[in-house]
């Protein structure tokens, strides 16, 4: 079986750059792929992505070293199976939120004796190679999500169960959970209690022999967020870099507009007539 590259880079001691992608397109995940991330996130939860079009983006992405994760769209063993024998080398499973539900989740990770998966890697046998039933549960890596406030009470309990190998932080469910609607909702949580809640889960997990990641919404936030010590941070998503980088263009070409109209005292395109 194919290594897992994303655990190669964390037993080399340096943090992992995740992609997101929300878009369910393989030619977009196969560009989001080729841009130099370590791993690639597939989302089945909040994501416009169903079973079918993951299965073609973890395909169009074969030929990239990025990590191939799934987040799963709840924690559901067909789902989470599925994405596996679809040939994911990871799960993100949302709304974890004591230590039965860590426990469940990782047992549908892993084949029996050890967990409950059925056995049955339809498109992973060659995605990942022919002895894969041997080595998935060695490689395959499983991330519980912490994001309600039930999770941070339970917070000892879900970093030490046996099997689990990350916890993610989704800081905009996370922020609604510990303070309701008193902030804004998304990412790159700049208030004392949030940075504290993160600061906890990224010890906890340290603490427990595990690893930590965290969903941000910048580079600059994902950068201190490495330098606080989380061994991997997802920057945005397709969708969001998409309407950013077109937002930027036309912005820039509007800009251009006004200048050059105030140079001339004219219009450049009367009427907007294109």
């Amino acid at each position: 079986m194919k290594q897992n590259g994303l655990k190669q880079l964390w037993q080399s001691g340096k943090p992992a750059l995740c992609g997101w992608l929300s878009v369910g397109n393989a030619f977009t995940a196969e560009i989001m792929a080729a841009q130099g991330y370590d791993a690639m996130g597939i989302d089945l939860q909040h994501g416009m992505v169903d079973e079918s079009a993951c299965l073609t983006m973890l395909q169009s992405m074969q030929g990239s070293p990025a990590t191939a994760l799934v987040r799963a769209p709840w924690l559901d063993a067909g789902a989470i199976m599925k994405a596996l024998d679809a040939g994911a080398y990871g799960v993100i499973c949302p709304m974890i939120n004591n230590r039965k539900q860590a426990e469940a989740f990782v047992s549908y990770t892993k084949y029996p004796p050890v967990g409950d998966r059925s056995f049955g890697p339809t498109r992973a046998n060659f995605s990942a190679g022919a002895d894969y039933g041997a080595h998935a549960d060695h490689e395959v890596l499983t991330f519980a999500m912490i994001e309600t406030r039930e999770a941070m009470d339970n917070l000892q309990d879900i970093v030490s169960t046996p099997g689990l190998d990350a916890v993610y932080i989704g800081p905009a469910d996370l922020t609604l959970a510990l303070t309701g609607r008193k902030y804004r909702t998304g990412f790159d949580r700049t208030e004392p209690e949030m940075l504290q809640a993160i600061q906890d889960i990224l010890g906890a997990a340290h603490h427990a022999g595990i690893r930590a990641a965290l969903h941000c919404g910048s580079s600059d936030y994902a950068l201190k967020a490495v330098q606080w010590g989380f061994d991997m941070v997802t920057i945005s998503n397709d969708v969001r870099l998409l309407a950013g980088a077109a937002a930027a263009s036309v912005a820039a070409f509007r800009s251009g507009q006004v200048a050059e109209t105030s140079d001339t005292g004219s219009p450049v395109l009367a009427n907007n007539s294109y």
